[in-house]
């Protein structure tokens, strides 16, 4: 663009004006600024936009092309301003989160829902991933805050504690006793069933799989699940022996379709939380969900 906004907003002003003692008052500065102004406007493009008569000014053809954009423009200039102060008086923002399916599911969306309820008119985007895809979302600054298992060196991240999460191995009565009939022992069950466990890539997995190397557990037989509610699934059609999040399946092992296998060496309870960088200033939604999650205790 050869000429400066300024000079445009003059020439759509004395447009709709139609006249430039009116487009003067309306702008604030003098007749002479504002013909000053259109002629080395006209003079830059190379053609007269105004045909001057005692009654006012009225658009060449030359000018009627360019006024239909310069219109446009500024229209779009006028609503952005409007959408623009609407959200700072409603508070309008966007917040994008990063949460596995499972975590998105049983943790997330209790706080999300009272959040909607305070602050409607902040929009959420969700992409959902493993913990590890998360993280690295959060390092590329393609999204605002993410809900993961804390992760164990992040030194770029900072990380707030919502609640634990406990890991466990169940099974259907019917399986637990299959593999019983079998001579198998409560000691030696997972060595000798089928077992159901997320993908590799999740971190849930990758610490589970820690857990069985340090105890000297060697699996036999296993399958890779990518989804928490499918791995349950598979549980109480007895497929076999599924690790799963505790508190997920309360209602499966209270009412007897799941039966939690004891372990000699119990798996150490993990912290999950809300991580964003802390290098990063956050935005105005990203502070009104940190002050909510702090204050707020889902029943």
């Amino acid at each position: 663009m050869n000429q400066n906004l300024s000079a445009y907003r003059i020439f759509y002003t004395v447009a709709n004006a139609g006249n430039i003692s009116k487009a003067a008052k309306e702008l604030y500065i003098s007749q002479p600024a504002i013909s000053k102004s259109i002629q080395k406007l006209e003079d830059g493009i190379g053609c007269k936009l105004f045909a001057r008569s005692s009654r006012g000014v009225a658009l060449t053809e030359e000018g009627e092309l360019l006024y239909s954009y310069v219109k446009n423009a500024f229209e779009t200039l006028t609503l952005g301003e409007e959408k623009l102060h609407r959200s700072i008086e409603l508070g309008v923002g966007h917040l994008k989160i990063g949460v596995s399916s499972t975590l998105c599911k049983y943790i997330l969306l209790p706080y999300l829902k009272e959040f909607i309820k305070h602050h409607p008119h902040i929009s959420i985007s969700i992409t959902c991933q493993s913990t590890n895809d998360t993280l690295k979302l959060l390092e590329d600054n393609k999204i605002d805050i993410g809900l993961i298992g804390k992760p164990e060196n992040a030194k770029t991240i900072h990380f707030d504690y919502l609640e634990e999460i406990e890991d466990i191995f169940v099974a259907t009565k019917d399986y637990l006793r299959n593999l019983k009939t079998r001579g198998v022992t409560k000691n030696n069950i997972l060595q000798n069933s089928t077992l159901m466990l997320l993908d590799k890539n999740n971190m849930t997995r990758q610490y589970i799989d820690d857990y069985l190397q340090i105890n000297h557990i060697h699996v036999q037989d296993s399958i890779d699940i990518s989804d928490m509610d499918l791995l349950i699934e598979f549980a109480k059609i007895g497929v076999g022996v599924a690790c799963v999040i505790k508190n997920f399946v309360k209602t499966e092992l209270s009412e007897g379709a799941l039966m939690e296998i004891p372990l000699g060496i119990p798996i150490h309870k993990r912290e999950v939380g809300v991580a964003y960088k802390s290098q990063l200033k956050p935005s105005k939604s990203l502070k009104t969900f940190i002050e909510f999650y702090h204050t707020y205790t889902p029943a």
